[in-house]
């Protein structure tokens, strides 16, 4: 009897959307110097790559779209543009919001117009409607 393995992995899945939305990416990347943020990664040709984290319990990969540091503090930020898997994008914000509170660390998520309904609407949905996106 065959066996079937069945695995889901995030990266892959966010690298295609970030390729589709790097105009985004480094438009939001500028927004962050003009704030004052610091040692900006970000996965995007001239800017050092994140780290990457196991979630144990599925056994994924997430990588936050840009990490940042300001005033001593690591900032987390996703880039919160409609999505086709919205129930993945969902999970990957649950599990930086988690992880950032367990290092004091900050989680933002950046939007921009025309996206500002989806983002609310996935916040709203997971309880992370404390959370104020970024509007650039």
């Amino acid at each position: 009897m065959p066996q079937t393995l069945f695995f889901c992995i995030f990266y892959p899945m966010v690298k295609a959307e970030k390729s589709d939305h790097a105009k985004f990416l480094e438009k939001s990347i500028q927004h962050l110097q003009a704030r004052g943020f610091k040692e900006i990664k970000a996965d995007l040709e001239g800017y050092e790559t994140p780290k990457s984290y196991l979630k144990k319990s599925s056994g994924t990969t997430v990588t936050p779209d840009i990490v940042a540091s300001k005033n001593g503090r690591k900032y987390f930020f996703d880039i919160s543009l409609k999505s086709e898997k919205p129930k993945m994008l969902k999970s990957k914000w649950l599990f930086l919001d988690t992880l950032s509170r367990m290092k004091s660390n900050r989680f933002r998520i950046i939007t921009t117009r025309g996206h500002y309904k989806f983002t609310d609407t996935m916040l709203q949905d997971i309880n992370l409607s404390n959370k104020t996106p970024i509007k650039i």
